[in-house]
């Protein structure tokens, strides 16, 4: 199950066995801005806008090195020839030549902006496509928090270097390479002074760099640890609130979020380090080139014209040195951010479809069958770093993690049978159920659908002959209709009344004040608990599948709406094979057969009254359940 995939953001170094789930950055990607590589693709997509960006900037990059020449040319010519209309004339000529400047500047602005808005979106949404496709067992430790972070925080960062800070950079590399081109052009003995400068600047902008992205990464991190706290905090709200435990979270928020500020003032510090010390350097040499050359200008060997103009291409070189130096931080910023997202991206689901998927046969009929499977949740399942909670997975040992939950279960189940499962908390049902929807593979033996082992099959055929009635209802936060339709979003309208009347749940929708086309808010916070599961009852319903997994799906419900609900389910479960989980006996007594487990394992199958005649755990259980109502009525009355 911790197996890890080689996505579209991946490298051709990046191995499975060398980027194992739960590993961290390699050496390499902190020191280098390799990991922004990944991201070639994205730009691949869009070859007629990125050069189109490429002209725009070289067109204004060459507008901006004329200017020094028309300057020249002014100083040397028009103020020497004593006419006015001569210097007018050049001054119209640096009108025209900002005018072109300018257009050229709109133009590459939108464009590079377009392209880091565009690569933004198109990496937000494989990164969410993906994470959609990853199986429960990474969920089980990771913290939605932190994956939120990374799917909001560290895609804007990238947006600013492939927009913004993208721009800067191309255009100050452009124009720093012109500048220096035409300084050696006007004063080749000027410019070794110049560029002398040029190592003392980049060697420590190198240093410096790895710096800014080592503590930028750690700033991402620790932010990104407040998030998911944040969200946890947040999502249970009435919880924390019910303890009064307010002061105790926002004191550990403010914790973490001091602790965020202090790596951020890390960053942030050596990028002003960096950026002070190339700013002296670059204004030194530039003096120094204006003191000498001064002295040229003196001694007869070169013009004031010519001085001028190497002055001002100095003054663009250093310029657009001192952004890039600049930019650098911003850059090796967004490398940590791309390294995190790659790290996501490189996390291959457990379950997959095999490369030929064995077709379901057609039509179904939905039988099940189970052979000797057991299962156990991993200690920790796959996750990337910083993305795992504290814990394991849901149903391993406190004492052993990774101890069977499931052991040699043999289990077959008819077309159209209805089968009760039911034990003690803990015995094992839910995980068949986790199995039979094929979240997680038997880690021995085999689960079948209508003779079709599951391992072999498509996931997504699998589920979609399954419909679940969940005891922790999802309701989502967007209208009644929507959430009846999740299933399947092309219902019509009378289908999804239809299916909310057989759940007993149009009266109350049609109470709601917009009626279907009510939002019922995040998580269904407005409905009961009664309410939301038979919202998840007309979910099943419409979904019509051959095969109906109820896990205790009237457990959140008042005796009056029990039975009706309970009518509407067996009007449901004719033709379909069901199996339900119950830990109420009573809404079982119908079933063809009662599978009675314990510790992971079936202990005895058979009719109720079987059951109780061969007075083992069923029959125990049964009297506990039976005599402690009895004796609740009789102590009411």
């Amino acid at each position: 199950m911790r197996e890890v995939e080689i996505s579209v953001l991946s490298t051709p170094g990046n191995r499975p066995d060398q980027a194992t789930a739960g590993q961290g950055p390699t050496t390499e990607g902190r020191r280098s801005l390799r990991p922004l590589m990944q991201l070639v693709p994205y730009l691949g997509r869009y070859k007629l806008m990125i050069a189109a960006a490429l002209l725009a900037l070289v067109s204004a990059a060459a507008t901006t090195l004329v200017l020094p020449m028309a300057v020249r040319q002014m100083i040397d010519h028009g103020f020497g020839a004593d006419d006015p209309q001569l210097v007018n004339s050049y001054f119209l000529l640096l009108v025209a030549v900002a005018g072109a400047l300018a257009l050229a500047s709109s133009c590459r602005f939108f464009l590079v902006m377009w392209i880091g808005e565009r690569i933004v979106s198109d990496v937000r949404a494989d990164v969410f496509a993906h994470l959609t496709r990853l199986s429960p067992a990474f969920y089980d430790s990771a913290r939605s928090g932190e994956i939120l972070s990374r799917l909001t925080a560290d895609t804007t960062q990238i947006k600013s270097a492939f927009g913004a800070s993208a721009s800067v950079a191309m255009r100050n590399f452009v124009m720093f390479v012109g500048a220096v081109s035409l300084m050696v052009y006007t004063s080749p003995r000027l410019s070794v002074i110049v560029l002398a400068a040029i190592p003392v600047i980049v060697l420590p902008l190198i240093g410096f760099g790895r710096m800014v992205r080592k503590r930028a990464r750690a700033a991402q991190d620790t932010i990104a640890e407040s998030s998911a706290f944040a969200s946890e905090m947040l999502g249970s709200v009435r919880t924390l609130q019910a303890f009064t435990a307010e002061k105790q979270a926002a004191s550990r928020y403010g914790t973490a979020v001091e602790t965020a500020f202090q790596a951020a003032r890390g960053a942030l510090g050596a990028r002003a380090l960096l950026t002070g010390f190339a700013i002296f350097v670059i204004s030194s040499s530039v003096v120094a080139v204006l003191w000498i050359g001064a002295g040229d200008v003196f001694a007869g060997r070169m013009t004031g014209g010519e001085l001028g103009q190497f002055l001002l291409y100095s003054i663009l070189a250093a310029g657009a040195l001192g952004e890039l130096s600049q930019v650098w931080g911003e850059i090796s910023q967004a490398a940590g951010a791309a390294e995190r997202l790659a790290e996501i991206l490189r996390i291959r689901p457990a379950i997959q479809a095999p490369a030929h998927p064995k077709a379901l046969p057609v039509p179904p009929r939905g039988e099940i069958r189970l052979d000797g499977v057991a299962f156990a949740y991993a200690p920790g399942p796959e996750s990337g770093e910083g993305l795992a909670a504290t814990g394991s997975g849901p149903g391993a040992s406190a004492a052993d993690p990774a101890s069977p939950v499931v052991r040699g279960v043999d289990l077959a189940i008819a077309a159209g049978e209805t089968v009760a499962l039911v034990g003690p908390s803990g015995a094992g049902k839910s995980t068949l159920f986790h199995l039979l929807m094929r979240f997680y593979d038997p880690t021995a033996g085999s689960v079948r659908l209508d003779g079709v082992d599951l391992r072999d099959a498509d996931p997504e055929a699998v589920r979609a002959r399954i419909a679940l009635v969940p005891q922790d209802t999802v309701v989502f936060g967007s209208t009644a209709a929507d959430n009846i339709a999740y299933g399947r979003p092309g219902a019509s309208r009378e289908e999804i009344r239809r299916a909310a009347e057989l759940a007993r749940a149009h009266d109350f929708i049609m109470a709601l004040p917009q009626g279907y086309d009510t939002v019922l808010g995040e998580r269904g916070i407005t409905l009961s608990g009664g309410q939301r599961q038979r919202i998840a009852i007309a979910r099943a319903v419409l979904k019509d599948a051959p095969v109906l997994l109820l896990d205790e799906a009237t457990s959140a419900l008042d005796a009056e709406s029990e039975t009706l609900v309970q009518q509407a389910l067996e009007r449901l479960m004719q033709g379909r094979t069901t199996v339900v989980i119950a830990h109420r006996l009573a809404t079982v007594l119908k079933a063809d057969r009662i599978v009675v487990m314990d510790q992971g394992q079936i202990v005895e199958s058979g009719t109720h009254a079987e059951l109780v005649a061969r007075d083992g755990l069923y029959a125990r259980l049964a009297r506990l359940q039976f005599e402690t109502g009895a004796r609740a009525l009789r102590d009411a009355s």
